[in-house]
């Protein structure tokens, strides 16, 4: 039985595996630039079978580890190194091992070996070394990279195995990449251990196994639309942007100062024989004890490869004098050294802001190719329900969750249809879901889902579509519905003003931005210090309205809002976050650590 691998990243993992000598490492070296050349960052981690060392004799590095060092970080200007001894009986464990990636900087781990661990793998398999298949005793393998000569038992291939040419590097690139970007992140809420692996009644269900399903259901908008710069915030890439030049186009000083060539030892004094201003170029050759005044952006001179600034700077009759410090090199900005020509400037499904519409703007592009913005359809139901501005009738309310989902959505990007307050009769609501569904990718209604209720909706939604009443175990927000009515998706959050923005933020939320072609939907938590008890109840997760701020430690702290009634709606202006405790904790002491959730531009 294979060790279970639960990937600690919110970047995929992806492994290679085979019998010894059958190319794995041969293909891995040619895949990789082919990988790289298409944008993707990777790292790699490779299972070696016996001892090894990194480092050779005669080097501290080494020396100082074999005088009993177990950690040794070895750094310079281009690249460090961690060598830890870790003697032990049995293979390493990758999970261990992939913490130590930094996963902000690579977009994709890709591992050779751990052939027995139950990771998302690719097999490869040569004829003629004779070696049986391992798919046929691992249902993680993905893929079978043979060759020609392969013959698959016709009776023994799963249908959802890939065959891949193994002499094919392009068509396994396509495999690789077409993963990556399919691949979703491992939901990252609190959850106990007992939650991560079962699932409940579909009634009674957890926020992880909520937000798991609902995101089965969803599947990207595939129309594409080609819409100018000016047109591009908060859009959603629906290709590859690459650099047609080079960033910065020369190679420039970065500094106002003087450029020259760099001597070991400098000469006492440098000749000025020019000036270049930025947009600017000279034009001719710089010579050994020769320098040019240069300001910042203009182009280095030929022959020339460093800049002292100005201010380190003396010039008398011509002649100039430097001080401090000088390194070969330094103030000096390559051309291409920010973005290469024919580089991946930004990757498809990228939603765009304003420092991507700078970046794109930088390289010279007017006109990108995006996805279609998702529509979403918003009603109201219930006869106790007023609209704003309106007189308010006895014994009712003002209308006030649609206008809270309109604006939510409209900063997710989504076109909104606003379909008013529907009257509390099955013809009217009937006629408005029939309508909504041909109009809009999502319909959004408010309240009328609770165990209980008499409302209308649950007896024409069970008519018009499929659709599931769930109990979440959370607070606020318990009642959630959720399903299909005919091509698009329906969502019927709770009535309470409060619990519809939490629900909306667990669930809508990313359903709309994985809808809008965005891979990286998922919610952004971050760790703080709470200044308070936070009280809560095992077996459900806890969003507590908070206002966070940078302590005089330099860590977050949180504190709650107060009042947590879920018709609070002031509560919620008044935060700036949610707090979240897991569903296996009861509370949560001052000074312990809690994950929050910044309402950010969304709210």
């Amino acid at each position: 039985m294979s060790t279970p691998f639960v990937n600690p990243l919110s970047i995929p993992v992806l492994g290679f595996c085979a019998y010894s000598g059958t190319g794995k490492t041969t293909l891995l070296k040619q895949l990789i630039p082919e990988l790289n050349q298409r944008g993707l960052r990777l790292a790699v981690i490779k299972h070696a079978h016996h001892n090894f060392d990194v480092d050779i004799p005669g080097k501290d590095s080494y020396e100082m580890r074999k005088a009993g060092a177990r950690q040794m970080l070895v750094a310079s200007h281009v690249r460090w190194a961690l060598m830890t001894e870790d003697a032990r009986d049995g293979d390493p464990e990758l999970v261990h091992l992939l913490k130590q990636i930094e996963a902000d900087k690579v977009d994709i781990v890709l591992v050779e070996g751990f052939k027995k661990l139950a990771l998302p793998k690719i097999e490869l398999h040569r004829a003629a070394h004779g070696k049986p298949f391992i798919y046929t005793q691992d249902e993680n393998i993905l893929a079978i990279a043979c060759c020609d000569d392969t013959q698959l038992p016709s009776d023994a291939i799963p249908s959802e195995l890939r065959r891949l040419d193994l002499n094919n590097v392009s068509q396994i690139a396509d495999f690789v990449m077409e993963y990556a970007q399919n691949w979703e992140a491992p939901l990252q809420y609190p959850i106990s251990a007992v939650d991560a692996c079962t699932i409940g009644d579909n009634k009674n269900l957890s926020v992880s196994q909520g937000l798991a399903q609902i995101l089965s259901h969803v599947s990207p908008v595939a129309e594409v639309e080609e819409i100018d710069l000016d047109a591009l915030d908060n859009r959603v890439l629906a290709s590859d942007s690459i650099s047609p030049v080079n960033v910065p186009q020369q190679t420039n000083s970065a500094m106002d100062g003087y450029a020259f060539i760099y001597q070991d030892p400098m000469p006492a004094t440098l000749k000025r024989v020019g000036e270049v201003l930025a947009g600017h170029q000279y034009s001719g050759t710089l010579n050994a004890g020769e320098t040019v005044r240069i300001m910042t952006g203009a182009t280095i001179p030929a022959g020339a490869d460093t800049v002292q600034p100005r201010e380190l700077a003396k010039e008398v009759d011509g002649n100039v004098s430097f001080d401090g410090r000088i390194m070969a090199g330094q103030h000096v900005r390559l051309a291409g050294e920010d973005i290469a020509q024919g580089q991946v400037a930004l990757a498809k499904a990228t939603r765009l802001s304003a420092a991507e519409q700078g970046l794109l703007a930088s390289l010279g592009l007017n006109r990108l190719n995006v996805y279609r913005r998702p529509t979403i359809a918003v009603f109201s139901t219930g006869d106790e329900v007023s609209q704003p501005g309106e007189a308010l009738k006895a014994n009712c309310i003002y209308d006030s969750n649609r206008f809270t989902i309109k604006a939510m959505a409209k900063r997710l990007g989504c076109d909104v249809i606003d379909l008013g307050i529907i009257e509390d009769s099955e013809t009217a609501l009937e006629a408005t879901l029939a309508k909504a569904a041909t109009l809009a990718d999502v319909v959004i209604s408010s309240g009328g889902v609770s165990v209980g209720d008499a409302d209308y909706i649950k007896t024409v939604l069970a008519r018009l579509g499929k659709i599931d009443f769930w109990r979440i175990s959370m607070r606020p927000g318990r009642p959630l519905a959720f399903g299909k009515i005919g091509d698009s998706l329906f969502f019927g959050l709770p009535g309470n003003p409060v619990a519809v923005m939490v629900t909306f933020l667990q669930f809508v939320q990313p359903a709309l931005r994985k809808l809008a072609g965005e891979v990286n939907w998922q919610a952004q938590l971050f760790p703080a210090i709470s200044d308070e008890t936070l009280r809560s109840r095992q077996g459900r997760t806890e969003f507590i309205r908070g206002i966070f701020q940078l302590g005089k430690d330099g860590r977050l702290h949180v504190s709650s809002t107060g009042n947590q009634g879920s018709g609070m709606l002031s509560s919620m202006v008044k935060g700036n976050c949610l707090i979240i405790i897991g569903d296996d904790a009861e509370a949560v002491n001052a000074g312990e650590t809690v994950f929050i959730q910044p309402f950010a531009d969304l709210l």
